[in-house]
């Protein structure tokens, strides 16, 4: 008999507003003690010294991290020039220093240089791993961790506010941008130096401000008995994924793992039989979300004319 899981079958996503200060992994587990959950995991880690987005998955919605993470995110970031600061934020010591300040003008001919997939080199202060090290261990031991470029894309970047010292910028990117590295490399090609002074994430794929929770609101709701409130379906992450019905029958097949037919196995007429069942606009190899009744059963793999179960939902 399998050992019972400790906590409460709670299933689907919290649009977790992290406070400054917290990890990522502290957000978590403040998170899964509040909803009392058996598991949990989030999409994106987000800086202790930054705020905003965080999407929290609880049970069985952790099966669908590994899609949100490859969304895009979009970041409010404040750069003050005229200091580099060895995190690259406002943690760190202050290594160099610089009288130039850009102007407007030279700020929006420098930005299109930094659009599209570019090459960026990631902070040593980071939690990317060296032979089996995070860069930040290293770099807090005095050790000089070899940080490699890599591609990265920036799909936007809009001017909220250009004062003297301090740009303040949104920044629509793909996975695996550093905005610290982005604000390094700006003030670099705008002839100064500078750090990242503030840093909100303001949205995570399908996750935004507007369905947003804080700690103090959620500990709020907790309190009366409301949590469930600000639960979001698992299906929240999978915005991309086209939905595809299934019926009682194959929903049982799916449950049992068994992949089912995306033709029918008999049609009263030729045109029926040589008609496969489309998800959307597609018959192609790609991932679908089963459902049934209008519940999310299965991640699917849609192959050769068949829909084969991949990650079956315990729900």
């Amino acid at each position: 008999m399998g050992r019972r899981k400790k906590g409460n079958p709670v299933h689907g996503w919290v649009n977790f507003d992290k406070p400054y200060g917290m990890t990522s992994t502290q957000a978590v587990g403040k998170v899964r003690w509040l909803y009392s959950a058996q598991k949990a995991g989030h999409a994106g880690t987000l800086d202790p010294l930054a705020t905003g987005i965080l999407p929290i998955a609880l049970g069985e919605a952790t099966k669908t991290v590994p899609f949100l993470v490859e969304a895009s995110k979009r970041y409010e970031v404040e750069i003050a020039w005229g200091e580099h600061r060895d995190t690259l934020d406002a943690e760190g010591d202050v290594l160099e220093t610089s009288e130039v300040r850009p102007s407007r003008a030279e700020i929006d001919a420098a930005l299109p240089g930094f659009l599209g997939q570019i090459s960026q080199i990631p902070p040593k202060f980071s939690a990317i791993k060296i032979d089996g090290k995070r860069a930040y261990d290293l770099a807090r031991a005095g050790e000089e961790p070899e940080m490699k470029a890599r591609p990265v894309t920036i799909y936007a970047l809009t001017v909220i506010n250009a004062a003297k010292d301090v740009l303040t910028l949104d920044v629509h990117c793909g996975k695996g941008t550093y905005i610290r590295s982005l604000a390094r490399d700006l003030a670099i090609a705008l002839g100064t130096v500078g750090y990242v002074k503030n840093l909100r994430r303001t949205m995570v794929g399908p996750f935004t401000q507007k369905t947003a929770i804080g700690l103090d609101s959620l500990e709020d709701l907790v309190h009366r008995g409301a949590a469930e409130d600000k639960l979001l379906g698992l299906e929240t992450a999978l915005d991309d994924i086209p939905a595809f019905a299934i019926t009682e029958n194959e929903h049982f097949d799916i449950r049992q793992g068994r992949a089912i037919p995306l033709l029918p196995k008999a049609a009263k007429d030729l045109k029926a039989a040589s008609r496969p069942r489309y998800i959307g606009d597609l018959d192609a190899s790609r991932y679908v979300l089963a459902t049934y009744e209008e519940k999310p059963v299965a991640l699917c793999d849609a192959r050769a004319g068949q829909l084969s179960p991949k990650r079956v939902f315990q729900i």
